[in-house]
């Protein structure tokens, strides 16, 4: 009896980790590299471009949050800011989509803000509009702290700023502790994940609807590869220490700002982050969308766009020198 329970207990692990195996190299040739990559620090990573023959206002970076790619911020908003006369990046961050993660230390909201900074600053960018979402609104923030000279102004879309009540679900800590990381990634998410992912996307849009391509046009599955959710995991695991020391630096951030976020956001809780954002960083203005959820990106996208060129407009007139500072006609 013990040797049947051991060999039916061998059976179901092996089933499950070929399974996973199967799933992953599936979801893989599904969904491929729609960009181009750029090296840095002896990784890969992958970003995609949208720019109009001029892009004569510069630069809008764009970031991802969590449990996603490039595409969940490019697919909505690329086209618009590009129309507006935007060169626009996207790139997945370390870990996610096709980008490299180049170990644990990845998941440092600090470290990716400098490998995203350097990546473009590879493609020639040298000042970028920062317009990020959710998570990666910690980064975003770093970024206009402590590489101030690159973050020409800021966007924040439901962002992470603040330390919030409660803590993360169980799953992230499983999924990001050493050893049982190894065992939940490659034996559980996969089986776990295909059957949740379209009921946590209607929970990530509610109250609105979510798109119902969205699962095609982002490629979102990517993230239920074992390698891809231990670094979301780590990422998630890692935010709220990170978030809790970064908060109180936040009046220090002098680029100019946008917020848009949603009334009804259930994931990220508006009258912590954003409302706390608004409070911290002068000039910075607050679009709360009302009866919108936790995606103003894909249910308003023109609401980030005119935030976008709202920002630029405010950046060029700071930059711009004053009529006694310009040099007299000749």
């Amino acid at each position: 009896m013990l040797k049947f329970t051991l060999f039916a207990g061998l059976a179901i692990v092996a089933g499950l980790a070929a399974f996973t195996l199967w799933q992953a190299d599936r979801i893989a040739a599904a969904f491929p590299p729609t960009g181009k990559f750029v090296e840095i620090d002896g990784g890969r990573m992958h970003y995609t471009e949208l720019a109009p023959e001029r892009a004569s206002r510069g630069t809008a970076l764009l970031i991802h949050s969590a449990s996603g790619n490039q595409a969940d911020m490019m697919v909505p908003l690329g086209e618009g800011l590009a129309a507006q006369g935007f060169r626009v990046l996207a790139f997945d961050r370390p870990g996610q989509g096709w980008s490299d993660r180049m170990g644990r230390g990845d998941a440092s909201p600090a470290v990716q803000a400098d490998r995203l900074r350097r990546a473009a600053g590879k493609l020639g960018v040298e000042k970028a509009i920062v317009v990020a979402h959710s998570l990666a609104g910690v980064a975003a923030t770093n970024l206009a702290l402590n590489h101030k000279a690159f973050v020409a102004g800021l966007v924040l879309v439901a962002p992470v700023t603040h330390p919030w009540p409660g803590g993360i679900a169980a799953y992230y800590t499983a999924a990001s502790t050493p050893i049982i990381e190894q065992i939940f990634t490659r034996l559980l998410v996969m089986p776990i994940g295909i059957n949740a992912l379209a009921p946590g996307l209607a929970g990530v849009f509610a109250p609105n609807p979510a798109p119902h391509d969205y699962l095609e046009r982002t490629g979102v599955a990517l993230v239920l590869r074992p390698d891809a959710f231990m670094a979301n995991a780590q990422d998630v695991a890692a935010l709220y220490d990170f978030v809790t020391a970064q908060s109180p630096r936040l009046p220090e951030i002098t680029a100019p700002t946008a917020i848009v976020t949603g009334d009804a956001d259930s994931i990220v809780l508006t009258h912590i982050h954003s409302y706390g954002s608004h409070k911290a960083i002068a000039g910075a203005t607050l679009n709360v969308l009302p009866g919108v959820g936790h995606s103003p990106h894909w249910v308003n996208p023109q609401a980030v766009v005119d935030a976008v060129t709202e920002v630029a407009g405010r950046g060029a007139s700071i930059s711009a020198p004053s009529p006694q500072a310009r040099k007299p006609d000749r």
